[in-house]
């Protein structure tokens, strides 16, 4: 009985000394998720390859923690129904944090997952406030200013730089685009000047938006400010161009992208859009476009410097608190500048990004030229 006790517990030793082998892989993990397929792909691919690009200079320069750095990324198609699960298997790869999601919807609906496994999550472009100011994710940062300060520059250019005083509020129905269209009306309201006289959402995805463009004309709207992504704001600037209506179009980040100008064409021309700060001459900036053109031979594409940034963020916070451990790297995020491709930033205690924020952009000769 003793030698079947003794070969027992010998072997249960050495299950315990293996499995805990298999977990020390001597890699750091990161996951990095967003949309990359389908028709928001243009944004969720860009984080991907700022990611690559950092984790590759970490690791030249001898990763983090003293080990190389891996990055697992997963596809969302920005779809809240597809997260969580995304948020369950990187979670399972044993990451230590993520950069990303994308876009508000999924991110909201992956963050309850990492919050409850400790994982710190730093999205470039997730926008909806209340990821933030709600505190139900302390988990959550971001290098992207919130939807209610680009709501408020966009209906301050619109009322005040554009003239234009009978909006039309659309949006998509979704949390991003829904959230953003409800502050512009709120900030429309509390104005002196601008008058809300059409407030409605469209059905994403849809062909057809002939109805409510008559809605808008009938309401007599001199400007249009919409909430949402590319695909749907391309499909109603060229059916607005087909009736012949001659009408200012106002958009957001969703829409600052150069696939709604290739897939818009003419159409796009004059739209107006509000998107991060331009940053691209910042030294950083400058040779992270090099790098990505030099190993993709394409210019970057949407919210790649956010990512580029958030990227950096997570790693240089992990090298500060010279830990994996959740709090640690909380606290270093909050508690630390840091240089990046926007610029030095670091994080306020609701997560925002602090030294970020949005300018109005406009298409000029199929280009998204920033107004300043």
């Amino acid at each position: 009985m003793k030698k079947i006790l003794f070969v027992c517990s010998l072997v249960l030793l050495v299950s315990v000394f293996f499995v805990g082998c298999q977990k020390d892989t001597g890699v750091i993990k990161i996951g990095v998720a967003g949309p990359h397929t389908g028709d928001l792909a243009s944004y969720g691919i860009p984080t991907v390859k700022a990611a690559e690009l950092v984790v590759a200079d970490w690791n030249a320069n001898g990763g983090v923690l003293g080990k190389k750095i891996e990055l697992v990324v997963e596809d969302d198609v920005c779809d809240p129904k597809v997260a969580p699960d995304v948020a369950t298997k990187l979670i399972g790869e044993g990451v230590v944090g993520i950069v990303g999601h994308i876009c508000s919807g999924a991110t909201e609906a992956a963050l309850g997952i990492y919050l409850d496994s400790s994982i710190p999550v730093i999205s470039p472009s997730a926008t909806n406030p209340p990821l933030t100011k709600s505190g139900a994710y302390p988990n959550f940062f971001r290098t992207i200013a919130p939807d209610d300060a680009q709501a408020i520059l966009e209906v301050d250019f619109v009322l005040n730089t554009l003239g234009k005083t009978r909006i039309a509020v659309l949006h998509d129905k979704q949390s991003y685009g829904k959230g953003l269209a409800e502050f512009a009306k709120s900030f429309i309201e509390q104005s002196s000047n601008g008058e809300v006289v059409l407030f409605e959402g469209i059905q994403a995805d849809a062909v057809d938006y002939s109805a409510v463009i008559n809605k808008v004309e009938n309401a007599g709207a001199d400007a249009i400010i919409y909430g949402g992504y590319h695909p749907e704001a391309s499909k109603l600037v060229s059916q607005i161009k087909e009736k012949g209506i001659n009408i200012a179009f106002i958009s957001d980040d969703g829409v600052k992208d150069d696939t709604f100008i290739e897939v818009a064409g003419s159409a796009a021309e004059g739209v107006y859009a509000s998107g991060p700060n331009d940053t691209t001459q910042d030294p950083i900036a400058v040779k992270a476009r090099e790098n990505h053109v030099a190993k993709y031979s394409e210019e970057p594409g949407a919210f790649f410097y956010n990512a580029y940034a958030a990227t950096q963020a997570l790693l240089t916070a992990i090298a500060n608190a010279e830990s994996t451990d959740y709090e640690a790297i909380t606290s270093a995020l909050t508690s630390n500048y840091v240089d990046t491709t926007l610029g030095s930033i670091s994080f306020d205690e609701n997560g925002d990004a602090i030294g970020v924020g949005f300018s109005m952009f406009q298409v000029q000769n199929g280009v998204y030229v920033e107004i300043k």
